[in-house]
């Protein structure tokens, strides 16, 4: 399985536990629940930073390979 799909099955996994929680928080205000869920989107929260920066490795490469082709076009612009 490739690596977006599986932080997709994460990304799920966690939506699906947080729906839950909503869906007891409507019974009462339990302090556990509310940090439960506070927990639960951080974690979503580095998941879909995960994928974004997976997605953006796939499209342009390694990040050092782009620093690197950065730092030649600067030198390049400054020979110039």
């Amino acid at each position: 399985m490739n690596r977006i799909a599986s932080i997709h099955e994460e990304i799920d996994v966690l939506s699906e536990r947080r729906a839950a929680l909503w869906h007891r928080l409507s019974d009462g205000r339990d302090p556990a629940v509310l940090n439960e869920i506070k927990a639960l989107d951080e974690q979503l929260q580095a998941l879909w930073d995960e994928h974004r920066a997976e997605r953006a490795r796939i499209r342009f490469g390694e990040r050092e390979a782009i620093v690197r082709r950065a730092r030649a076009e600067e030198r390049l612009e400054r020979a110039a």
